[in-house]
């Protein structure tokens, strides 16, 4: 893998490199970046690969190459200004509805600002990186109240607390950094969207590729609310002379009446009550924007912090609500039934995102692309075209350079392969003789089917299901008829507690949805079954993959195999690698989805699972988690 990176990076060909679990990846491609002339950036989907990368990999890299003459072995880590302390919110306040720098909220929340406060304080005569992981434990709605996006930023040239900024000290030293370790999304915003939020580079390493259209699409993603429309107006008021700020707010109660007559979902065509409300939220906020007065400090900026927010605000509402009303084919707009998040919030998301990447991103840096699951139906072209390569320009690694027209973008793929024998040390099991899954959840079939494999592990069980509903009904399940067990749910405390609960007691069961999918990393006995309830295919009302499932049959193509059974496979094979994390670990994959074997899309499902030994005998399972339980009692 190494030698793949560093020819691709010297060739500028672009890269695609499955490498499994315990391949030692990350040193695959950061040797050839430390080697390479030019800066290079890495960039990861979780903050908890990146803390891996710049606590653990990078510092023993560097110690090991420290007698190399000449090498440049700085590196830094970039992220959005969102997660770094702002000292001018900190030391000045926060604004509130009307604008007005409010020092603390009111009740419980103040004692935990004074705290995050004094945390900043301390990080500042540090030196330290205020950075939000490193501040005591908080709520997002608390961080906010010492952090600032990027639109609410005064600019290091206008804060008077510019030269000691975290997010400014953390650019500069990107600035003079041969690796810097990022995240999708700002990579998302600096080369698609064109906001320069990285220093000029050369090539780009993404690591846990399989999650990147996801964090694009993300970043590219609008939404707008009604109150979020009044909040705007009402902090225009305090600046803005005229009657504008007034009719921004009376065009967001047309909003808020639209939102209340639409129907939930994805919009084909935009209901023309909704239509007139953006075309109104739009003017108003252009014509509010218009109205701010134009007074300046001497280096041509707006002296006045909380004027400057005010203004940021309204032109947000501004842009989304012109996209909005823009109805752009290129776009996918949809409305969301709010629930726990509050107010029912208008989206907006680009229909895809592999056009823009091969435009912004493929066409100007060299990429390569990893993670341990890339390959979906045994080989990479659903990957590879959704990020912007097409399988048509794909060369063989080690067949030399090649001429090529400008349009053209060459790549190679890799698949370095895995240190574990799959075969021998695990076992996919699909219940066949299991009915099909039904909307109504989880039935006594399935219920039971839990229930046996579980005991016959005598817990060590790790259940990913396609919904909280079904979680719950399981682990209610399995702590009424197995109670000498114990049973976890996702929610029931914060994910790391639950975590270190699984791990420290091997009699432990873990039921969980989505962020247990990816997130979990368990080796060892502590986790010998693997269940999964029912493929995940995306729901069918979810109005982005709806979207894209429809254009691409209208484009010709098989939407439900190029969307919905791309999106499952990605996230089964996910799954799957929960079970095998080291060589020495063993078990049982367990799919309780008759469907894996009997649909004819279940080849390409399977092909994209780890080739482990498969059977569909529930006898031979239940007595192999009971040989293995033994093993480890013993």
């Amino acid at each position: 893998m190494a030698q793949a990176v560093g020819e691709a990076l010297v060739n500028e060909e672009h890269l695609v490199v499955q490498a499994g679990t315990g391949t030692g990846k990350s040193l695959g491609y950061l040797v050839p970046s430390l080697l390479h002339d030019d800066r290079v950036v890495v960039a990861t989907a979780t903050l908890a690969l990146q803390h891996q990368l710049v606590e653990r990999d990078l510092p023993r890299l560097v110690e090991a190459v420290k007698d190399v003459p000449g090498l440049d072995t700085s590196y830094a880590v970039l992220k959005g200004r969102s997660n770094y302390a702002c000292l001018h919110r900190v030391r000045e306040g926060v604004p509130d509805d009307q604008g007005a720098l409010v020092q603390l909220p009111e009740g419980s929340m103040g004692a935990k600002i004074l705290e995050l406060r004094g945390w900043a304080e301390k990080q500042a005569e540090e030196g330290g990186t205020g950075e939000k992981d490193a501040a005591p434990r908080h709520t997002d709605r608390e961080w906010r109240q010492i952090s600032v996006n990027h639109r609410d930023c005064l600019g290091a040239t206008r804060c008077p607390f510019g030269q000691e900024c975290f997010a400014e000290v953390a650019k500069e030293k990107a600035q003079k950094s041969h690796l810097i370790v990022t995240n999708h999304s700002l990579l998302a915003i600096d080369a698609i969207e064109g906001v320069p939020m990285i220093p000029e580079y050369d090539a780009v390493v993404i690591d846990e590729a399989h999650e990147l259209v996801a964090r694009v699409t993300q970043a590219a993603t609008d939404e707008l609310t009604a109150p979020e429309v009044d909040r705007a107006a009402k902090r225009a008021q305090r600046y803005v002379e005229g009657d504008q700020a007034d009719d921004l707010a009376d065009a967001g109660d047309a909003l808020r009446d639209a939102i209340a007559a639409a129907p939930t979902g994805r919009f084909e065509a935009l209901p023309e009550q909704m239509a007139d409300a953006l075309q109104l939220v739009r003017d108003a906020a252009r014509a509010c924007v218009s109205a701010f007065p134009k007074e300046q400090n001497s280096d041509g900026g707006d002296g006045d912090p909380g004027r400057q927010q005010a203004k940021g605000g309204v032109q947000e509402v501004f842009a989304t609500a012109e996209r909005m009303a823009a109805g752009s084919d290129a776009d996918v707009l949809w409305l969301t039934d709010g629930g726990d998040r509050g107010p029912q919030r208008l989206c907006v998301a680009p229909l895809q995102v592999w056009g823009q990447m091969r435009d912004k991103l493929l066409t100007e840096k060299t990429v390569v692309f990893t993670s341990a699951t890339l390959m979906l139906g045994g080989d990479f072209s659903s990957v590879a075209t959704s990020v912007g390569l097409k399988p048509s320009e794909r060369v063989e690694v080690g067949s030399g350079g090649h001429d090529v027209p400008d349009h053209v973008l060459p790549w190679r793929g890799l698949d370095v392969g895995s240190p574990f024998d799959y075969g021998q040390q695990g076992i996919l099991y699909v219940a066949r003789h299991l009915p099909q899954p039904g909307r109504d959840g989880l039935g006594k079939a399935q219920l039971d089917e839990i229930v046996e494999l579980i005991d016959a592990a005598d817990g060590r069980a790790l259940g990913l299901f396609s919904s909280r509903r079904a979680a719950e009904t399981a682990a209610e399940e399995v702590r009424k008829r197995l109670p000498h067990l114990t049973t976890l749910a996702q929610g029931d405390a914060q994910l790391p507690e639950l975590s270190a609960q699984f791990v420290a007691d091997p009699h432990t069961v873990l039921f969980g949805t989505l962020s247990l999918w990816q997130g979990l990393d368990v080796p060892g006995d502590t986790c010998q079954l693997v269940l999964i309830d029912r493929i995940p295919f995306p729901r069918p009302d979810d109005p982005l993959m709806s979207a894209r499932q429809k254009a691409a049959d209208n484009a010709g193509g098989n939407g439900f195999m190029q969307v919905a059974a791309t999106h499952a496979a990605l996230l089964m094979a996910q799954g799957a690698g929960r079970l095998i994390r080291t060589t020495s670990d063993k078990g049982v994959v367990a799919v309780l989805d008759p469907r894996l074997a009997t649909a004819r899309y279940g080849s390409f499902l399977k092909a994209s699972l780890p080739p482990m030994w498969t059977t569909t005998d529930g006898g031979i399972v239940r007595q192999a988690l009971k040989r293995l339980s033994a093993a480890v009692s013993s």
